[in-house]
């Protein structure tokens, strides 16, 4: 590779300067996959976040998150490269950047919280699929036999499919071969959260929607001031894991192309993808809110707020579950990777590790690896038993969020920035920022010990593989 005039000439047209097939992605490519990670079914439980909240709170605190969001993932953006971050070495994971920025005690910290979140998100996103799934199921039930009707059904055969199509899925070989996947995805996203608003439009403007609040739910009969403040904090951690693509960053941002540099396409898709992203929340949160009230449901589209349209109902919870096949493979092929990429190194020679088996099936060419085919399918199948034990929607979402925003979005990225612009201790910048990552880490602590407490509730309500919604 050449610098000339600041930029890198390749070689070769075909490769990149670090050798790889030569990558093609752009700020367009780059905010879909964002979107699809970023825009889930998390938020349909906005508009119950915003119920614990209120107004004021609830729309500051989004706004606020937002920001952070932004400012850290442009951090992030900036440590693509090491040292430099227009013309340094490659980071191909988020793992990779901490231990060439941070050393090896962060990296083995980081890879825990990074790889143990995309599991939890893969088990959080089967459930989410399965009760879409249901609502669908029930969203008939309910047209057919009246509102009142006894319509509940048990996840688990939804479950089990959702799980098998997983299985299938994961057999893609990479990240790159995703963009199609993640384009659908994301355009999904868009129809349940614009139905899930316009049903709830639908309810605001004839001035049918119910009492809301500045500051939340009212402390009262049926709210102990202890549950409130439990609620508040779980509510936290919803926000949260809305904000949050940190886990796989690098993946999306190794698919672009070399020139501009990637880390100023990345900061485009950053502001793109977070902007609409918040007003995508700021839009569902708050009109489900303003529909519902004190009764907003943990999920809008699921949790049975709307009985018609039935079809629409229904449609809604067919974008979720679609959105969800995607999200799942964007977010599990990087677990993939890192397994496979430290099984080959540690047997370099073995066909079972790494032979790939060309195989045609009518029209369609394929390859397929023993081992990829025998650990994927069972890395699904215990994230689907998992999913099947703690079927938790709103408490499963938000600890997920507590745990990874403020070691991944917060922390990480601040100490990877003082160590790149070797920002000098006990300096104002320094201070302002180990002041963001302290105030993070509170947030983060409290919305775990709020969504615990829920899930510990939850379990001790419900028999393990019983639960019908």
């Amino acid at each position: 590779m050449e610098v000339e005039g600041g930029k890198r000439v390749c070689e070769s047209a075909e490769v990149d300067d670090d050798g790889r097939i030569k990558r093609t992605g752009n700020v367009f490519t780059t905010t879909m996959h964002i979107i699809t990670v970023v825009v889930g079914a998390g938020v349909l439980a906005l508009a119950w976040a915003m119920a614990q909240l209120g107004w004021i709170p609830g729309i500051i605190t989004m706004i606020i998150f937002a920001c952070i969001s932004i400012y850290t993932y442009n951090l992030i953006a900036d440590c693509y490269r090491y040292p430099d971050p227009v013309n340094g070495k490659r980071n191909y994971t988020y793992m990779q950047a901490v231990h060439a920025y941070l050393g090896g005690k962060m990296h083995v910290f980081c890879g825990l919280i990074q790889y143990g979140k995309l599991a939890g998100i893969t088990v959080g996103y089967t459930i989410t699929s399965s009760t879409s799934l249901v609502a669908i199921k029930k969203a008939i039930c309910f047209h057919k036999r009246g509102h009142q009707a006894y319509c509940k059904f048990s996840n688990n055969p939804y479950m089990i499919g959702f799980g098998v199509l997983q299985i299938l899925l994961s057999q893609i070989p990479n990240f790159h071969k995703l963009t199609y996947l993640s384009t659908i995805a994301a355009i999904t996203s868009f129809g349940y959260a614009f139905i899930g608003s316009g049903l709830s439009l639908a309810v605001v403007v004839p001035g049918k929607g119910e009492p809301t609040r500045i500051f939340g739910n009212k402390v009262g009969p049926g709210l102990s001031e202890a549950d409130k403040i439990w609620r508040v904090f779980s509510a936290l951690g919803n926000i949260a894991l809305a904000c949050s693509y940190a886990t796989v960053v690098y993946d999306i941002m190794d698919t672009l192309k070399s020139y501009p540099p990637e880390c100023k396409q990345m900061k485009k898709a950053n502001v793109f993808g977070i902007t609409t992203m918040t007003l995508l929340f700021l839009l569902c949160g708050g009109l489900g809110y303003a529909a519902f009230g004190d009764h907003t449901p943990g999920n809008i589209l699921t949790g049975f707020g709307f009985y018609e349209p039935f079809w629409l109902v229904a449609l809604g919870n067919v974008c979720i579950v679609t959105h969800m096949v995607g999200a799942y493979q964007v977010l599990a092929q990087p677990l993939f990777r890192i397994i496979e990429m430290g099984a080959n190194m540690m047997w370099p020679r073995s066909d079972f590790i790494n032979k790939e088996y060309p195989t045609k099936i009518g029209p369609l060419t394929f390859s397929f690896n023993l081992f990829r085919l025998i650990w994927r399918t069972i890395y699904v199948a215990v994230a689907t038993t998992i999913a099947m034990a703690m079927p938790f929607f709103n408490e499963f979402l938000a600890l997920l969020g507590a745990i990874g925003f403020w070691p991944l979005i917060v922390f990480f990225p601040v100490q990877m920035h003082i160590a790149q612009k070797q920002i000098k201790r006990l300096s104002l910048k320094w201070c302002v920022l180990q002041l963001l990552s302290f105030l993070c880490f509170l947030v983060s602590v409290v919305a775990a010990i709020g969504s615990i407490r829920g899930i510990s509730k939850n379990i001790k309500k419900y028999k393990l593989f019983m639960y019908k919604q």
